[in-house]
């Protein structure tokens, strides 16, 4: 009983975990920031994606621009200028907080200015912010002498970088007396900080904001946390650490918002517009508020009701007053914003953080590993299992790519959460790169083997050409103009009974080898051996033009390789039979349309032909014999070679024969030669023996027998029993001539041999 056949398990290819150590760098890349910058790019990139969004808080700029500096008067400038303009905000804008973005630190007076005018000056902000908590005086941490610690450099002390005692922290550059007052404990001005981590962040676009920092006397909060405060109902300072949390809370102890910390310190901001944006950014120029301040004075009603009309746009906003002038040089990108826009932007950003509660997520850092590792193996393995031409497998890959950055977009614009992107991406694309690319070596080794294999049956440059096709085999076949190839050894069955069967064995490679080398070379395909005969296509599977050429070479070729073989083998002496040492072929063509294709089963079948031409082109081979040559074509195939290959092979006209099978008569040729071998005397022999041709067909036969007897005798192929040369195409011919002479085949007798043997 028949075993049922068995799948074998593909093996493991084990040399996959050589790509390995590719999502592994990117891993280390993204853990060591050397992907910072294209982090950010991309961060910048989910941002435009997202859109502009609103924030549940009302934030108002007020610029400092170059009309306000014109009103303001030239640097450095009076602060009674901005006290009245914060007055004017709080008092007749109703606005519920205002932030200034500048530091009125004592560093910011000139020894140029008149010190009366500049107390007065300092005196006038000193009342305002005494008597509005609401009004945020900047704070910021710069190198120099600082106002607390005389001799001291302000580094900022952040947490990351291990500023954790707090007795040892300076404290930042802070508004000089008497507008905060002689000590922290005694200031009157509230106090928030403006620095960014810009370290942290990686480029000049300010994406981390420290939330606060700790001295020895006191925590300072941040702007946007203070104002924050006031936003929400609480005073300035209203917040608590908490761990890794801010807390904003009420007195009895009510969280109103927990805001989440990086490093302990540090949140990210998220950009909420563009900075044009003046619907989200509505802005106003502190010219146009002191202009509106001063109309209020005015005598005339419409110019004070114009300046009232004016005012009620900061009714309930919360107001930031910055330069945005750029020769004052407080600039910087954004993600919405490529050319640089004001800083004071970031603090906008940081209070509509803090109130919508829109925090960046950033996930932990196994999502980086799981990302990485699972994106490279969905990638690779679609690119190793889909071959590396398999279009498909490439599109699908090139999707799974896109699925994935669609899903970190859209993760981003609907939670705010931060999926690693850069990494995996460029890890799945390299290791599908370099598996693609080793696919494509494996592949070529494959296909080397495979044209190694397959070349030993058909000629390499058709094997190559099929391989790049890329067509898969298909039972079934189609009509074909070619040029069948038949050939025999003489008396085959003598060599069987003198040789064992190794040496027999050892002959026929040999002799099979030169005969399917030569074919292969001349573009022919091998179908087939049977036995000791060789049968072959040229033409199929692939177009060769001039088949019927090339076919009429090879037989040639393959006459005088046999005759080199039958020299070898005479020179090895003791090693042959004698047999051997005269060993002849007989070759047969025909040029016409067969079936060509996959014959057999659908489990099994070969590439081969059919048809009556294909069987014709054996009849020329077995007839050979009758006719006393070794190499017999059709006239078809004759006329075909003739069109590619001129006079070059040197034919034969024979004779007319119906062939065993066949009632239409062929006229059939030798190939004498190619021209560069055939010697005068063959060609004198064929000139005399054309003649006889022509007296024969003319049925006067005597005057056939006597050219026929002349060329006979200049017959390349002499009778010879050592050279196993039984006749020649001249004594046949002169013996039919004797038959005719005694049977004559009557007036209407068209020069037609019926042949009575295969």
């Amino acid at each position: 009983m028949a075993q049922p056949k068995t799948q074998t398990k593909k093996k493991f290819d084990w040399k996959v975990l050589l790509l390995l150590p590719i999502p592994l760098l990117w891993v280390w890349l993204a853990q060591s920031g050397r992907l910072q910058t294209v982090e950010n790019l991309l961060l910048d990139v989910r941002f435009r994606f997202r859109g502009e969004v609103e924030a549940p808080v009302r934030v108002f700029y007020v610029d400092v621009d170059t009309r306000g500096v014109q009103r303001i008067g030239e640097r450095p400038w009076n602060r009674a200028r901005f006290a009245e303009a914060a007055q004017l905000l709080l008092e007749q804008g109703g606005a519920k907080a205002v932030g200034f973005d500048f530091v009125f630190s004592a560093y910011g007076h000139s020894e140029l200015v008149n010190k009366e005018d500049a107390t007065k000056g300092n005196l006038a902000l000193a009342r305002v912010a005494r008597k509005h908590p609401e009004l945020i005086l900047a704070a910021q941490y710069t190198r120099g002498e600082s106002s607390t610690q005389r001799g001291a450099l302000r580094d900022f002390p952040l947490l990351r970088l291990g500023y954790t005692n707090r007795e040892k922290n300076a404290e930042p550059e802070l508004p000089q007396y008497p507008i905060m007052g002689a000590t922290l404990n005694s200031s009157w001005g509230t106090i928030g900080l403006i620095d960014t981590d810009a370290d942290y962040g990686g480029d000049k676009t300010p994406r981390w904001a420290p939330l606060f920092t700790e001295s020895s006397t006191t925590n300072f909060w941040h702007m946007a946390v203070q104002l924050s405060c006031v936003e929400l109902g609480v005073p300035p300072g209203s917040a608590r650490r908490n761990g890794d949390f801010v807390e904003i809370a009420t007195k009895d102890g009510q969280v109103l918002r927990r805001i989440p910390l990086t490093e302990k310190q540090l949140l990210e901001i998220n950009w909420f517009s563009l900075w044009d944006n003046q619907t989200l950014n509505p802005r106003s120029s502190i010219a146009d508020v002191l202009i509106a301040g001063e109309m209020l004075k005015s005598d005339k009603e419409a110019e004070r009701a114009e300046a009232t009309d004016y005012f009620k746009r900061f009714v309930g906003a919360i107001v930031l007053v910055g330069p945005v002038d750029p020769l004052l040089q407080d600039m910087a990108p954004t993600p919405f914003d490529g050319d640089p826009v004001p800083k004071v932007g970031v603090h906008g950003n940081l209070i509509k953080t803090i109130i919508s509660e829109q925090y960046l997520i950033r996930p932990p850092e196994w999502v980086l590993w799981a990302s990485v590792f699972g994106l490279s193996f969905a990638v690779t393995a679609l690119t190793v299992a889909g071959g590396a031409r398999s279009l498909f497998a490439k599109v699908l890959a090139v999707l799974v790519l896109g699925g994935f950055v669609v899903v970190v977009l859209h993760q981003f614009a609907q939670s705010n959460l931060i999926l690693p992107l850069a990494a995996p991406v460029g890890a799945a694309f390299s290791t599908g790169f370099v598996a693609t690319m080793w696919q494509l070596v494996k592949e070529e080794k494959q296909k080397g083997r495979i044209k190694s294999m397959f070349g030993t049956y058909l000629a390499p440059e058709l094997v190559n050409r099929m391989v790049e096709s890329e067509a898969d085999p298909q039972l079934g076949g189609h009509e074909e103009i070619i040029t069948a190839y038949f050939s025999d050894i003489q008396s085959f069955s003598t060599f069987s009974e003198l040789m064992p069967a190794s040496q027999l064995v050892e002959l026929m490679n040999e002799y099979l080898t030169v005969c399917t080398d030569i074919v292969q070379e001349e573009k022919g395909t091998l179908d087939k051996y049977i036995g000791d005969a060789v049968v072959a296509i040229f033409g199929a599977p692939l177009p060769v033009p001039d088949h019927a050429y090339r076919a009429c070479v090879a037989t040639q070729r393959v006459q005088l390789g046999i005759e080199k073989l039958r020299q070898k083998w005479k020179s090895e002496t003791g090693k042959w039979p004698p047999v051997v040492h005269v060993l002849r072929a007989r070759l047969g063509l025909n040029t016409g349309s067969a079936i060509i294709g996959n014959m057999g089963s659908r489990s099994r079948f070969s590439y081969t032909m059919m048809g009556d031409n294909v069987n014709l082109a054996a009849r020329m081979e077995s007839g050979a014999k009758s006719l006393g040559v070794y190499t017999m074509v059709t006239e078809s195939t004759k006329l075909e070679c003739e069109k590619h290959g001129g006079d070059h092979v040197v034919f034969r006209y024979l004779d007319r024969i119906i062939v065993k099978g066949r009632t239409q008569p062929v006229p059939v040729f030798e190939i004498v030669g190619l021209k560069e071998n055939v010697t005068p005397q063959t060609s004198e022999c064929l000139g005399l023996y054309a003649q006889g041709v022509e007296r024969y067909l003319a049925q006067d036969w005597d005057g056939a027998v006597k050219f026929f007897q002349q060329s006979a005798a200049l017959e390349p192929n002499q009778p010879s029993k050592a050279l196993a040369i039984d006749s020649n195409p001249s004594i046949i011919m002169t013996k039919r001539c004797h038959y005719m002479k005694e049977h004559p085949p009557g007036a209407n007798w068209e020069g037609v041999y019926e042949m009575k043997e295969k």
